[in-house]
């Protein structure tokens, strides 16, 4: 199969649909597919790349991007639009429902090809870096707004967006509910991001120097991974930090894997809440080298409640890492009380208990975690999701096509669902 992934942010960007992106494409690769990421440009990076197989060609974006460093993509995207009509694709697989979303909508309309959209990302949760959200003035018709998009114009535009796929894929089963529950009628199926094989290895060495420079006379290490961002709740875990650190009698250390615009914010809070002492900001490390600071932690801490998934806690399962986290989506289908760590309700005095409960009894968690880990084998789930690509690219042609495509003079309007006016406003 010739497979066209459309992206609205990818590496250099860290984040979680980069990720999940590039490892979907590698393993198709793996299998003999043909993929093309179409992604957006960065400075410093080329046009077009080979890496490992995977061909990604990059589209123009616009002078401002968000305040975490994603950047907006132009509404018309013709450098995807032109490799389509020198090329031919038997699917396409979009990633975002807004900006590549319509793209991919519209060629899948010229070309009569199906539209898979991945449902990575809850938007309602990330309508605060719109830059007209963000001013401090007029702070009632600030939340009137918000309230109005979390509640309304998101989920109404989700609904419209994904009744155009073909096939929804959605990394949990509770996310699939939540769809659902919404309005999406189309096939749908559950596809989390896998994880591949160096995830499962184990490096003792590289283990051991990383416990012996942050805990040079013993203790515990906990860990935690993502962007430090308002979307990630990372607060509420220096609230639960400080609580710990009243109730463990042992010295411990907490690292801090990742950077975002919050970072100076947050130490300086750290220094003021008195754990600086405990608290170590690491920024990004390669994705490569994040299990051996996961291999090298007792507990893996978590408090985003923005997730879909959550790649991160497959990682630390992958890495014999039970975990503590807020309860929240992505997090209720993965985490198993007792089993292989905990949810709790965001409160710090509880939360931090359940760590404690943890280091009782983290040799069985560590099992269990490892356990839940191999359903995340990411080659195993690529002949899934070849299967899935198949059985869509066959229904769609057994359909007779009745539907008119779009012309690019009808795209915004076609758009005109609310949310994307929201995004364009930024």
């Amino acid at each position: 199969m010739k497979i066209a992934m459309l992206t609205n942010n990818y590496k250099p960007f860290v984040g979680g649909v980069p990720i999940s992106v590039e490892r979907q494409a590698r393993e198709l690769v793996k299998l003999g597919h043909e993929v093309t990421v179409f992604a957006p440009e960065y400075e410093g990076v080329g046009k077009t790349e080979f890496a490992r197989g995977i061909r990604v060609i990059r589209f123009g974006t616009g002078k401002r991007c968000m305040k975490n460093g994603m950047v907006y993509p132009k509404l018309i995207l013709k450098e995807i639009i032109e490799v389509f009509e020198k090329e031919v694709f038997d699917l396409i697989h979009t990633h975002h429902p807004m900006f590549v979303g319509l793209t991919a909508l519209y060629l899948g309309r010229k070309y009569h090809l199906p539209v898979v959209y991945t449902y990575h990302t809850r938007y309602e949760d990330y309508l605060h870096y719109l830059n007209f959200l963000q001013k401090k003035r007029f702070l009632v018709v600030r939340e009137w707004l918000l309230k109005l998009g979390k509640e309304v114009l998101v989920p109404k535009y989700m609904r419209w967006f994904t009744n155009q796929c073909d096939l929804v894929l959605t990394p949990t089963t509770g996310m699939r509910r939540r769809i659902r529950e919404n309005g999406t009628r189309v096939s749908t199926a559950i596809l989390p991001t896998g994880l591949e094989q160096e995830f499962y290895l184990e490096y003792p060495e590289e283990v051991w120097e990383i416990k012996r420079k942050y805990l040079p006379n013993g203790g515990l290490l906990f860990c935690t991974t993502g962007r430090l961002e308002e979307e990630k709740n990372p607060r509420f875990l220096l609230s639960g930090i400080k609580m710990l650190k009243a109730k463990l009698r042992d010295p411990f250390r907490v690292l801090f894997v990742g950077d975002g615009s919050m970072r100076s914010v947050l130490e300086k809070e750290v220094h003021d809440m008195g754990s600086a002492d405990v608290v170590e900001f690491l920024g990004n490390v390669p994705n490569s080298q994040v299990n051996r600071y996961l291999q090298a932690s007792d507990v893996f801490l978590f408090a985003s409640k923005s997730e879909t998934q959550g790649i991160v806690l497959a990682e630390a399962f992958a890495s014999g890492c039970p975990i503590v986290a807020v309860r929240a989506s992505g997090v209720e289908d993965i985490v198993k009380d007792g089993v292989n760590g905990f949810q709790t309700e965001e409160d710090a005095d509880v939360w931090s208990d359940k760590v404690l409960e943890v280091l009782k009894c983290k040799d069985m968690m560590k099992d269990q975690a490892k356990v839940t880990a191999s359903a995340f084998c990411s080659e195993r789930l690529a002949v899934y999701e070849e299967l899935l690509y198949r059985q869509c690219i066959a229904e769609k042609g057994s359909r007779q096509e009745t539907e008119t495509y779009e012309y690019e003079s009808d795209r915004t309007k076609c758009a005109s669902e609310g949310v994307y006016q929201l995004f364009k406003i930024s």
